[in-house]
């Protein structure tokens, strides 16, 4: 979502067509897809809704058809669950990023190109839960860090897209929630 884009998980089959909308007006309103509304998430909330919505990923890796598409362009839920592993990873860097300098712009990740390159549909789910549950954990404990005075601080996109850290959480918060409507968890 936003810099990111849907993109195929498994080496035999790339047809999932990349998202490129804009996600960020997540942050204005709630999303009619999944109903979660970013917006009404204060920022000391962050960092427990982020182990909240990573949860349920257990579950959802241990299913027989965890490395079956619903549909050709549509993410198992084994590639979804990697993409959301690498969320949390991404996340944790930028907002440790902003804590850290002023205004800083963050490095382009192109999600198409990881689930591509990392072969998300061929990888061990038992694996990626437990790299999962790590990535939320250091996610959760970056988000956990802030102070109240370090909520309003900014960073950048590659592509210009302003976030304070406020925001970056509630932005990463709907996609855990949305990735989690996506494999109907």
């Amino acid at each position: 979502m936003g810099d990111f884009s849907d993109g195929a998980g498994d080496s035999v089959v790339d047809s999932v067509v990349p998202d490129t909308k804009d996600w960020t007006w997540t942050l204005e309103r709630a999303c009619p897809e999944c109903g979660f509304e970013a917006s009404a998430v204060p920022g000391p909330e962050v960092a427990t809704r982020a182990l909240t919505l990573t949860a349920p990923w257990d579950l959802v890796l241990a299913r027989a058809d965890v490395r079956e598409r619903p549909e050709p362009a549509v993410w198992s839920p084994l590639e979804y669950a990697c993409h959301v592993r690498d969320v949390c990873r991404v996340f944790e860097d930028r907002v440790r990023l902003m804590l850290e300098q002023d205004d800083p712009q963050f490095a382009n990740w192109n999600q198409d190109e990881t689930a591509l390159a990392e072969q998300y549909g061929t990888q061990d789910p038992a694996t990626v839960g437990a790299e999962l549950r790590v990535a939320a954990a250091r996610t959760s404990t970056a988000f956990g860090t802030v102070g109240e005075e370090q909520w309003g601080r900014r960073g950048r996109r590659s592509n210009g897209t302003a976030f304070t850290v406020l925001t970056l959480g509630q932005y990463f918060l709907h996609d855990l929630a949305h990735h989690l409507f996506d494999v109907r968890a």
